[in-house]
């Protein structure tokens, strides 16, 4: 490739980057579609030291400024996904996502590891050898390559091993012509002997290294970087090795056959942790699912006889299965969609693949015959390949019996297609028809937060709505102005929602992770994050289609918005820095005024959704899983801390005991729901820091106090009493909310009283403010329920003040796990 200077608009570009380790990598190159030929126009590295999300958008607006290319240019984004720092990759990715989104272009994914060896081959390298990145936990990700004068060849697949065990085989090969990569850095005295080390420069992926393998991915007709239909920003994914750490943790425990609530022990008493393996719950359908575990081995070795014939698993070759870290196993159990999954649940249907090379070689799919059409064949497999996926598969492949036209068409449309035929494949002499295609998906659903947005009004035009009440494109009434979207992404929900002028919210959208935590009995932060890259895109873009719904417009595009505002605290480092960095990249796209708002602030503001005479001063209790505290609004904007939790938060003691209880996660409605059942007297738990003097909470005590009762009353061989204990827990809790925020509400004379948070739409709690309130002639004011828990529109109601005000913040503003509420930002 060849370097050289443009500056017509008569152009289209790709832009590229990567910050999968220590370097920020960026790339602009000329599209040339005759030849499938990417010219590189301008390329840099920049040391990022852990700081890549405050420095990649603005390292991407200097190098198009500098190389005269304007953003309506840029047909398509390309970006390095990995394998690398989890943090990193989401990072690029996500900014990417936001960019491309935001122009209307291509994104095309490059992997990380051939960026550095297309950047080695672009240094005139040649030979065989191989990339190894750091992967942490003294593990790295090793790819040989083959370098010639043609290009750079891939020639193993994506994986993670041991530093030492990845030295060993690469030196057992033979002496390799070079080694390259960050894995060096920390692990070179163990590739010593594999063979030289390319020059230290050259280990991480290099602008144009990036550019050259998007081009031979381009010719080699792997993608089209000006087709942005065939590369939708929501479609690409990180490049995962492995599992979560609790994923993983939750195999090894399930591979056990004597993995039974506390019977390994020999006694009743029951930890949280035990009692984890029973939150999963059933969908409407009646149907839970839940990875494969030893205790049903006997059962799918049964159902295999049933429906496999003399193919079918003996109990001892499932069991075998169920520990290898290559493997992953599904099952499907019927169950009480409104209880938790019971360890003696029917087996109606499993799946299980082998990841191997890049590909999920699916071994295994049964389903009980009277559950079958029911669509648990179809999510089943969505379950394991979207694990295999997390193991580093992009492709799945089978074998199906030639005369089942049932399951073949099922993986039809699933997107796998006929790739050949074995012969006699089966016991019984039946040839197997091989498929192939890509993972099957199994996506968030955006769904609408609360009640849908109005119309415009007749008489207000909307954005789009031209004076004769046609509707085009790209227009946008004044009177509807500012148009706002915003994202929450703080925890485990992935929201998005479109205000206007008027303070009237046209579409609050959320995409909830619940059945993917709820196996574990809270909130796992990697698998978090992971799943809102997987969602941004499509929340946004439902978000944008609900708002140009709601206006009468055609369509509502990120350019006919006036900001991009998003959460950039507190919360999940892991989850904020998707939205933010997603935010910031479309916020540059559409060359739009960026804004970030405090998410507690958010809950503050959730009491003017339904409600627009709200305003300030007032005291609020600010309740939710991560939070508890009372805080006194002299006005928008000017909050004091009144008090707040030493320890657990309401929320965490609801999940908490829920857990305990083996109710399942969220705990929040579970326990509401026995609460409502059950005699709040029957148990004198403790009323923590009711009588402290101050305004401060504890919940950990009250939490330790109900487990210990939980398992008092095991040890003894009484069964417990659910509604009661829940009635009694949830009675200690709101007695004391109640009794501080009645001494808040004295100290303060404010008027109004209102709530924040998931916790506020407890019913007890609601019905015990409202006594308050009552007795006291205050004012009281409570979110819509569906407000209550983590929302977009919320963060919409606080971004249009800043917006008003001017606080926009810069392209450099990072996430941030803690925010005070206080302190202006």
């Amino acid at each position: 490739m060849e370097e050289v200077s443009v500056s017509t608009a008569e152009h289209s570009f790709v832009l590229a980057f990567d910050t999968a380790n220590e370097v920020i990598a960026l790339g602009l190159g000329l599209l040339d579609a005759d030849r499938s030929a990417v010219t590189i126009v301008a390329s840099a590295e920049v040391e990022a030291r852990r700081a890549s999300n405050t420095q990649l958008v603005p390292r991407i607006d200097r190098l198009c400024a500098e190389a005269g290319v304007a953003r309506d240019e840029i047909a398509c984004v390309a970006v390095g996904r990995g394998p690398g720092s989890f943090t990193g990759v989401r990072i690029a990715l996500a900014t990417a996502k936001g960019i491309a989104s935001a122009l209307g272009a291509a994104l095309v994914g490059v992997s990380s590891l051939d960026a550095v060896a297309w950047g080695l081959w672009d240094a005139g390298l040649r030979g065989t050898g191989a990339v190894v990145a750091d992967a942490m936990r003294r593990e790295v990700y090793p790819v040989r390559f083959s370098l010639t004068d043609d290009g750079a060849v891939r020639l193993t697949a994506d994986r993670v091993v041991k530093a030492a065990e990845a030295a060993e085989e690469l030196a057992a090969g033979g002496p390799a012509d070079f080694v390259a990569g960050d894995g060096l850095r920390k692990y070179g005295d163990l590739f010593a002997g594999a063979g030289p080390f390319a020059p230290e420069d050259r280990w991480a992926p290099t602008g144009r290294g990036l550019l050259q393998a998007v081009q031979a991915a381009w010719r080699a007709g792997q993608c089209d970087p000006l087709d942005a239909r065939r590369h939708d920003p929501g479609l690409l994914l990180p490049v995962y090795t492995r599992l979560s750490d609790a994923e993983e943790s939750e195999r090894q425990r399930l591979a056990r056959a004597d993995d039974t609530l506390a019977g390994k022990r020999g006694s009743k008493h029951v930890t949280m942790n035990d009692t984890a393996i029973a939150n999963a719950r059933a969908n409407g359908e009646g149907i839970a699912y839940k990875p494969l575990d030893a205790r049903h081995g006997a059962d799918v070795a049964a159902l295999e006889a049933a429906v496999m014939g003399t193919d079918a698993w003996s109990e001892a070759l499932v069991l075998d299965e169920l520990g290898r870290s290559d493997r992953v196993w599904w099952a499907a159990y019927a169950a009480d969609p409104k209880m938790p999954l019971t360890a003696d649940a029917p087996l109606v249907g499993y799946a299980g693949g082998w990841v191997v090379d890049g590909d999920v070689q699916i071994l295994k799919v049964g389903i009980d015959p009277d559950w079958r059409r029911r669509g648990v064949a179809r999510m089943l497999l969505a379950r394991v390949a979207d694990d295999a996926r997390n193991l580093g598969a992009r492709t799945c492949s089978l074998e199906v019996r030639a005369a089942n036209a049932g399951a073949q068409a099922l993986y039809g449309a699933l997107g796998l297609t006929v790739a050949g035929k074995r012969p006699r494949y089966y016991s019984d002499g039946e040839d197997a028809v091989i498929m192939t295609g890509p993972l099957p998906t199994l996506a968030l659903a955006a769904l609408p937060n609360g009640e849908p947005a109005a119309p415009a009004p007749a008489s207000e035009p909307g954005p789009g709505t031209a004076p004769g009440g046609s509707a085009s494109e790209g227009e946008a009434a004044i009177a509807m102005r500012p148009l706002i979207l915003a994202i929450e992404s703080s925890c485990d929900e992935t929201a998005a929602a479109v205000i206007d002028g008027t303070g009237a919210l046209r579409s609050d959208v959320v995409a909830t992770q619940v059945d993917f935590h709820a196996r574990f009995g809270g909130v796992v932060p990697e698998i978090a994050s992971r799943k809102h890259i997987e969602a941004i895109c499509g929340v946004c873009d439902e978000a944008l289609d609900r708002a140009a719904e709601s206006l009468g417009c055609a369509a509502l595009a990120w350019r006919d918005l006036d900001a991009v505002a998003v959460t950039y605290a507190p919360g999940l480092v892991g989850a904020l820095v998707v939205g933010v960095a997603f935010a910031k990249g479309a916020a540059w796209g559409a060359d739009l005024p960026f804004i970030v708002v405090n998410h507690l602030e958010g809950h503050l503001y959730a009491n003017k959704i339904g409600l627009e005479d709200f305003a300030p001063p007032a005291v609020v209790s600010l309740v939710s899983g991560g939070n508890t505290m009372l805080v006194y609004m002299a006005g928008w904007g000017d909050y004091r801390v009144l008090g707040a939790t030493i320890d657990d938060a309401v929320g965490e003691a609801f999940d908490k005991v829920a857990k305990a209880l083996g109710l399942g996660y969220p705990g929040g409605p579970v326990v509401s729901k026995f609460a409502a059942e059950g005699d709040p007297a029957a148990i004198s738990f403790p009323r923590a820091m009711l009588h402290s003097g101050d305004l401060r909470f504890s919940l950990s005590g009250l939490k330790t106090a109900v487990v210990t009762y939980i398992n008092n009353e095991r040890e003894a061989g009484r069964p417990l009493n659910v509604p009661d204990i829940c009635a009694s827990f949830t009675a200690a809790v709101v007695d004391v909310q109640v009794a501080k925020a009645r001494t808040a509400l004295e100290e303060t004379g404010a008027p109004t009283f209102c709530l924040g948070g998931g916790v506020a739409a407890n019913p007890t709690l609601r019905a015990a403010y409202g006594r308050l309130c009552a007795e006291l002639g205050v004012r009281l004011v409570m979110p819509p329920l569906a407000s209550c828990g983590d929302n977009a529109g919320m963060i919409a109601e606080v971004a249009l003040d800043r917006y008003r005000a001017g606080a926009f913040s810069p392209l450099s503003t990072d996430a941030a796990a803690h925010g005070d509420l206080e302190q202006p930002y």
